[in-house]
């Protein structure tokens, strides 16, 4: 049982939590939600541990009612940055909390881990203050903030916690809490791999001597005033994320410093079991009156495995979970399908076998000690690493042994899948097609412009083309008529009108009619957030076009969605503005 009451500490006959884990999100118990792993691996290391779910803000009584926490609070603003949960890319209120019951917006404050982080110190100044998550993972160094349209200053300052802990969590908030079990205090832990900790004017002014291998990153005023060492940043954190050869990173901050350790190491196969072997209900708290929406997307989903080695700009995995791909066992996962098979409310339908991207299932390198050495962003563009091990035989026999299971009556994969990948494979593909969709099938190509794909990070429209074919291929020798659901970022950084056009005038070719549109939102840390900010690449640090202003973002978003009649105009005012008004009666008809 995890606690979330005071009412349940006291029925399991604790006299105080070792540790609470304070979040912006509901409660759920399934291994998608963040507070439920952690708060079940500290629980399985012996810990009491308790979480206190969307508390109100407005002042400490919340942060209070559980009593003093013996060892220490974990501050979290839940499974997506606060920011994101609250805004759209042009800044207004989003409606609805994925997050929160009956998707009720407004229960946690903007820039949720400070305001978290300072009710906590309010309500016990003597107990140490630690923040992690996605929001503070990607805002540990100074950062450019979308919503404030400014560089702020690392998270760990901001919030002034004792320590930040990034990446996934299980595995450094389980080694701090045994250390500080032990009596280490806080302060003197320095040496954990996955944390960041701050130092005070002294000893950030001797910081080169003490650090001598460090690499010392642009401060953050520097950072926040020339555009140029915001990139140089941006390219060391990048060079410095492989955990088998990062370098300690220091950043100073006015007369403070933060410094991080290099990452926690990939997960074995037995830890990953070991964390999702755990007692989860899948459930959220009964407390709650209306279901949590992002909980009934996944409730009836399994993940295979963690990490990417995509490395595509727009995306935090790999800073987050990392590059290197951890898996868990077959048998592990066939242990968790036969058990949510075996509850009363089960129809046989498994969502998801999958993960963020499900065709990465127990592949990396084929020589380990290559990859250990790697500063490559990905392995996979801008063309496929010769050392990287496509061999699919794993995951296709995991597949068949999931839907040949009793009682399953159909496994999906609803995760999005590499096209460059599933193309090593076409027996991949064809069982797909043949078992696991449900008639459409997602894929994100992003764009078809080789200058914005680059940027990017994505392979060429060749790519789409190729498994296109190949998917109705296979959808036609399997007697079945399906469709892919094709996935557009409008107004990435490098994209143009014109390489816009483009991408409609091929899509109107193919008759693909994006239904969903990601207009581009710049979070923190990411490699286009730093394009976007700076107008430059952190490699090259050659200029990037950037489409800042609002009707030029507008009119790309029209021209990828240009069978909309509610977008005809911006359409036929984009192509007058590129001076391709030849084109009007292509795409519009």
């Amino acid at each position: 049982m995890i606690p979330i009451t005071p009412e349940e500490i006291k029925k399991l006959g604790w006299a105080q939590p070792d540790i609470v884990l304070v979040s912006g999100d509901a409660f759920a118990d399934h291994p998608s939600f963040a507070m439920a792993v952690l708060a079940r691996v500290l629980q399985a290391e012996g810990f009491k541990a308790a979480v206190l779910p969307q508390p109100a803000w407005e002042n400490c009584s919340d942060f209070r009612k559980f009593g003093k926490p013996r060892l220490f609070f974990g501050v979290s603003a839940g499974n997506m940055d606060s920011m994101i949960n609250k805004y759209t890319h042009n800044r207004k209120p989003r409606s609805e909390d994925a997050f929160t019951p009956g998707g009720k917006p407004g229960m946690r404050p903007d820039r949720a881990t400070i305001i978290y982080a300072q009710r906590c110190r309010e309500a016990y100044p003597d107990i140490p203050i630690v923040i992690g998550g996605i929001e503070a993972t990607m805002r540990r160094f100074a950062h450019y903030d979308y919503w404030s349209d400014k560089v702020r200053k690392s998270i760990l300052l901001d919030s002034k916690a004792d320590l930040l802990l990034y990446g996934m969590g299980e595995k450094n908030i389980a080694e701090l809490a045994r250390r500080l079990d032990k009596g280490e205090k806080i302060s003197q832990i320095r040496d954990m791999r996955g944390s960041v900790y701050p130092l005070g004017a002294k000893e950030a002014s001797e910081i080169e001597k003490k650090l001598p291998e460090a690499v010392i990153l642009p401060t953050a005023g520097e950072a926040a005033g020339d555009r140029r060492k915001f990139s140089e940043a941006t390219r060391e954190i990048y060079l410095n994320s492989n955990p088998f050869c990062a370098k300690t990173l220091v950043q100073k901050s006015d007369s403070k410093a933060i410094v991080q350790n290099p990452p926690c190491l990939p997960l074995s196969t037995e830890e990953m079991d070991r964390i999702y072997d755990l007692p989860y209900t899948k459930k959220q708290h009964p407390s709650y009156k209306e279901p949590i929406p992002a909980l009934e997307t996944v409730k009836d989903s399994i993940i295979i495995h963690r990490g990417c080695f995509g490395g595509c700009s727009f995306c935090s995995l790999t800073l987050h979970q990392g590059h290197f791909i951890q898996t868990r066992s077959e048998a592990s996962i066939l242990r968790e399908a036969e058990k949510l098979l075996s509850t009363p409310r089960h129809k046989g339908y498994i969502s998801d076998l999958g993960a963020p991207s499900a065709n990465m299932y127990n592949l990396g390198g084929k020589n380990k000690e290559i990859c250990k050495q790697c500063r490559r962003l990905s392995c996979l563009c801008p063309s496929i690493c010769s050392n990287l091990n496509t061999d699919f035989t794993a995951l296709l026999r995991l597949m068949r042994k999931a839907s040949s299971l009793p009682k399953v009556k159909k496994v999906f994969i609803a995760s999005g899948i590499r096209m460059d990948l599933s193309l090593c494979c076409e027996e991949y593909i064809r069982e797909i097609a043949m078992n696991h969709t449900s008639g459409q099938l997602k894929v994100a190509p992003e764009h078809i412009s080789p200058e914005v794909l680059s940027v990017m990070n994505k392979p060429p429209v060749k790519v789409l083309d190729e498994f296109t074919a190949k998917f109705k291929a296979a959808s036609k020798k399997a007697g079945k008529e399906q469709y892919l659901v094709h996935y557009f970022i409008s107004a990435h950084p490098g994209s143009t009108l014109q390489n816009t056009i483009d991408l409609a005038i091929y899509l109107k070719e193919h008759n693909i009619r994006p239904q969903q549109i990601n207009d581009f939102l710049p979070a923190p840390m990411e490699l286009s957030t730093s394009i976007y900010y700076t107008g430059l690449d952190p490699f090259t640090m050659k200029p990037v076009y950037v489409p800042k202003k609002e009707l030029e973002r507008k009119m790309q978003r029209a021209l990828i969605q240009y069978f909309k009649p509610e977008n005809r105009n911006l359409v036929i005012r984009a192509l007058r503005e590129a001076g391709r008004t030849n084109l009007i009666r292509k795409i519009l008809g």
